[in-house]
């Protein structure tokens, strides 16, 4: 006669845990989503027993059918992931921070020892609303869909490196369980500036100083990087097209004076994002201008690096490293030039170029989609049309992309060209102080 077992449940300090040896689990503490410690609540606790019982089950039989092995807890595996990703060359350091970053959350949300086959699809909906309530940057505001989506992309992805190596079974991914409801980014065209709010901004530019120590706000400590030239950097963006890692991972061999070319391609510091992304694009006056300044100045750069980090220097670093995190310096330069802090980004300046591009002529005639795309790195012309290619209020027709003060003389509205010509005057006072 078998010997009739235990219940599984016992009760410690008025707290509820399970006894899951029978099926190669352990002694676990019954801990609802959301929570830290063993609950108190005899339903739940049962609830909570029949779900991680049916779990060891699939997992034993998975075990027998196909050979798969446990799995470490979610922490300790997420370690493991970023380690492949990073060593396999699956994305560069800016993208796997923004992945670790999801991660910690996850853990945060979870548990760094929660298993992988206990999280399951309802939990990864309570994960998508707490999510939705977390504050953003700095605390102003909570997450968008769009920002929960990428969280859980980067959970999926590492069930989806689990399953790969036989770790767990098919099937085992609770995000690519929920079919249907999930958040998603709501589309809506990209922010980007005209050709005179690119020229007050570089104006603004002007008025940085690397010797001075900049913090985010008054209560905050910690210093962004260090920029030896932020008026070239952001010239190179706004004049090349170039993505902010591209631009950011610049060497100084990219640049050629003699041909009147900038060259994106990998290099030891930054890969691209696509194959194609490899290209060569004018070097246009306005930035030659720039640059050379730069390159003759007091802060041109002595490394392989066209915009090192000068962080680095103030920690005591002598190793050189790109550039990471140029927000705190963008956003001191934007409230100069009469914007709001978080309004001025590096992902606008690809759109601007973009737009800029398309009203230039090319030997006399209307430059083509194609020529454009190319410089930014597309294979096809699509993305263009649909999400680079912006029409403003001024048709700005040149030879050449360009954004100078006189451009403001071409505002048609009266009150609107009043009002950026009071900006640029504002601006230019500051840099003489400065």
């Amino acid at each position: 006669m078998a010997k009739r077992r235990r219940s599984r449940i016992y009760v410690k300090c008025g707290r509820y845990y399970g006894d899951f040896r029978d099926l190669g689990g352990k002694l676990e503490a019954l801990i609802p989503n959301g929570e830290k410690r063993a609950t108190r609540d005899a339903d739940i606790a049962a609830d909570l027993a029949n779900a991680r019982v049916k779990v060891l089950e699939a997992r034993r039989r998975g075990i027998g059918l196909i050979g798969i092995g446990e799995v470490d807890g979610l922490g300790k595996f997420a370690e493991y992931h970023l380690e492949r990703k990073h060593q396999l060359g699956e994305a560069t350091d800016w993208s796997l921070g923004g992945v670790q970053l999801a991660l910690e959350r996850a853990c945060a949300f979870f548990g760094v020892d929660k298993p992988l086959t206990a999280i399951t699809v309802t939990a990864v909906q309570d994960w998508a609303t707490w999510l939705r309530r977390y504050p953003g940057r700095n605390g102003h505001k909570a997450l968008s869909d769009g920002a929960v989506r990428h969280h859980l992309n980067a959970l999926s992805n590492l069930y989806r490196r689990a399953i790969l190596e036989r770790k767990l079974p098919l099937g085992a991914n609770p995000v690519a369980a929920w079919s249907q409801g999930k958040p998603r980014g709501r589309p809506q065209e990209a922010k980007w500036l005209e050709v005179h709010e690119a020229a007050l901004l570089l104006e603004a530019c002007k008025t940085y100083r690397v010797n001075r120590v900049y913090t985010v706000n008054a209560d905050d400590d910690q210093d962004y990087e260090a920029i030896g030239d932020l008026h070239a950097l952001i010239a190179t963006h706004l004049l090349t097209g170039g993505r902010p890692a591209e631009v950011r991972g610049l060497l100084r061999t990219d640049v050629n004076f003699d041909r009147k070319t900038v060259t994106f391609r990998p290099n030891a510091f930054r890969r691209l994002k696509t194959e194609g992304s490899s290209r060569t694009v004018p070097l246009w006056p306005q930035l030659e201008r720039s640059l050379r300044d730069y390159l003759a100045g007091p802060h041109a750069p002595t490394g392989e690096l066209l915009f090192p980090s000068l962080h680095r220097r103030v920690r005591g670093d002598t190793a050189e490293r790109m550039l990471t995190d140029v927000r705190g310096a963008l956003d001191r330069i934007a409230q100069v030039a009469g914007w709001e802090p978080g309004e001025i980004r590096s992902k606008m300046f690809r759109h601007t170029y973009c737009a800029a591009r398309l009203q230039t002529l090319d030997q006399g005639a209307p430059v083509s989609i194609f020529t454009v795309s190319r410089e930014l790195g597309h294979g096809a012309e699509t993305l263009v049309k649909r999400v680079y290619g912006h029409l403003g209020t001024m048709r700005h027709r040149t030879e050449v992309v360009e954004y100078l003060p006189t451009v403001v003389q071409q505002i048609g509205d009266a009150a609107t060209r009043k009002a950026f010509r009071e900006r640029f005057a504002a601006v230019r006072k500051l840099a003489l102080v400065a």
